[in-house]
């Protein structure tokens, strides 16, 4: 049996712990964002969600994830 290794990552202010290798894509369908609109910041900047699937996450990234509300 393989063993995935664990990596920590922070996710608005909350350590979390994902197996590697992960992509943003997976982690939004993880957390149970696919489908909605979302907006996240990785390291600083803003991963554009044509990249979800491209961008691999790594030990010690930090994420702030948005969620768009709509409503007036």
């Amino acid at each position: 049996m393989v063993e995935s290794k664990a990596m920590e990552i922070t996710i608005n202010g909350e350590s979390r712990q994902f197996p590697e290798p992960f992509t943003v894509a997976e982690l939004v369908e993880t957390l149970g964002y696919v489908g909605k609109r979302i907006a996240i910041e990785r390291n600083g900047e803003i991963v554009p969600r044509s990249r979800h699937g491209a961008v691999e996450l790594a030990a010690g990234d930090r994420l702030e994830i948005v969620v768009a509300v709509g409503g007036g």
